[in-house]
Parts: structure tokens; C-alpha cells; sequence
């Protein structure tokens, strides 16, 4: 173990293979169908395409055509190049998020295409918040819980850094109904996204702790019903490898029109002082 890298790679390994998540799919089945609306808009044949990440078998069964790639800090692509990486939602966890798109981009064919989703900044800001206090409340001091999550005004920076050309980024978010904290962490669990940070605390929690939150998540983030909402925020990254074909930015002042002259207005330039 790595002290120095957020994510203890054994332990999330560990908790993938207990998740069971066909029986907690929503948040999965509605990143791979915004996925697939994204791939439908792009409008072209993918020869050698290959599906990143870790799914559960959930994505795999629609993308028969896909090569699969086990999800893991150094991507076996087994020198292949490919035309199409999705690198779907497991980058979340990654302890260098830019080097794995690095890796992708390498693998792939000049202009082909990086689809990328995990979870952003947002998701589960309430239990985030819910605990904290808590556990400042009991214990007086913090352990980290959630993993660190990316913003998504970070995330073009992230396509930047690793080189891919035209960069965009969007989200999604869904809100999901609880009874309590208890029947949400369940669900986690279910998806194999309980607590795999190295700095993690050890020793179990006791309930007394999860009994707090579960009231201070209700009087912060409660519905009608004494049900919490919970928040899931999805970040998909675009980006292509360079190839001249692409539609490049032109030069400083090499524009034939103004500003003025293609908003139909009148330009009115400052004096000198």
C-alpha cells in the first residue's frame, strides 16, 4: 500500500467483487445511455473500438463489439491501437487521472476518439457534509470517506494537460430518494463505491455515528416523508487525438470580419489617453 495515492487499489478491488450491481443499476444504466447518446452523435463506424473501466458486466452485454479492458492504474491496451476508448466511470478513483488519459490517448489511432465518464465534484455532497458533522460532533477531528471527486471546471483542463485536441466536457445529475443513511450506504455497497481510500479509518465505525448523520442528513437535506435525497453527478469528457483533418483555431488577428460587423452593430473605438 501506497501511502502517498489516494485509492487503495487492493480494497476497491475487494468491494467491486461484493457489489452486486444489477440490484443498484440506475446510476450506471444512465451514464452508459448519455454513453451511448454521445457515440449516436457522432455518426461514425468504430472498427477497433474497446470499453475501459469497470461495469459489473452492466455495459459490456450492449457493447458486444467493444474489447474489454480491465480497470487498473496502467491500462493493458497490449500495444494495439484503437479508434474508440470509453473509459467508463472508474476514473473517479484513479491516483493520477491524468496519466490514464495520457495512456488512452497513446492508444489511440490519430483521430480517433476518448469518451470518458465518472463521477464529479457534486456526488454525494450531502452524506460528505452529513458526516463530517458528525463525526466532528462524537469523535472532535475527521477520516476521509468519499473519494476525491473532480470539479468539472477542472475536467477540460484534465483533456488539456493530456493532450487530446477539441476537449468538451458536460455532466448529468441525478437525485435519489432514501428512506435513511442506512438504506444509502446499502446501495453504495451495491455498486461497489464504499470507502477505498488508503488514509480510510480501520477500525469499524459504530452505529451511534451513522444514527448522528443520519438525523443531521435529515434536517439538512430531508423530503416530505422524513426520506433524504441524494445526489449523483456524472462529468463525460470528450477529446480526440490530434490529426490535420481536425478543424484547427485560426491565428491571432487573422479574422476578415469584426466583432461588430458580424453582431450587426456599430463599433465605437476608444480614444487614446
Amino acid at each position: 500500500m501506497q501511502l502517498n495515492q489516494h485509492t487503495d487499489r487492493e480494497a476497491l478491488k475487494q468491494k467491486r467483487a461484493r457489489a452486486q450491481l444489477a440490484e443498484a443499476d440506475f446510476v450506471s444504466l444512465s451514464a452508459f445511455d448519455e454513453v451511448q447518446y454521445r457515440l449516436d452523435l457522432v455518426n461514425r463506424t468504430f472498427k477497433t473500438p474497446v470499453l475501459a473501466g469497470w461495469q459489473g458486466g452492466l455495459w459490456g452485454g450492449a457493447l458486444g463489439a467493444f474489447d474489454r479492458l480491465e480497470d487498473a492504474e496502467t491500462l493493458d491496451f497490449g500495444g494495439k491501437q484503437h479508434d474508440l476508448i470509453v473509459h467508463g466511470m472508474a476514473l473517479h478513483w484513479s491516483n493520477d487521472i491524468v496519466g490514464q488519459l495520457i495512456q488512452c490517448r497513446n492508444a489511440l489511432v490519430p483521430d480517433g476518439l476518448f469518451l470518458g465518464c465518472m463521477f464529479g465534484g457534486e456526488t454525494l455532497h450531502e452524506l460528505r457534509s452529513s458526516l463530517a458533522e458528525a463525526e466532528i460532533a462524537l469523535y472532535g477531528g475527521l477520516s476521509p470517506r468519499v473519494a476525491m471527486m473532480t470539479e468539472i471546471r477542472d475536467a477540460g483542463q484534465l483533456l488539456q494537460r493530456s493532450g487530446f485536441a477539441l476537449p468538451v466536457v458536460d455532466k448529468i445529475e441525478l437525485k435519489a430518494s432514501y428512506r435513511d443513511v442506512f438504506h444509502l450506504m446499502h446501495d453504495l455497497r451495491r455498486m461497489g463505491e464504499t470507502n477505498a481510500l488508503n488514509l480510510r479509518k480501520r477500525s469499524p465505525d459504530t452505529k451511534r455515528l451513522f444514527k448522528l448523520a443520519d438525523e443531521i442528513y435529515k434536517k439538512n437535506f430531508g423530503e416530505a416523508g422524513g426520506r433524504i435525497v441524494a445526489t449523483f453527478e456524472i462529468l463525460f469528457m470528450t477529446g480526440w487525438k490530434a490529426h490535420e483533418s481536425q478543424q484547427q483555431p485560426l491565428r491571432p488577428g487573422s479574422a476578415k470580419t469584426s466583432l461588430a460587423e458580424a453582431l450587426s452593430t456599430t463599433e465605437y473605438p476608444l480614444k487614446d489617453r
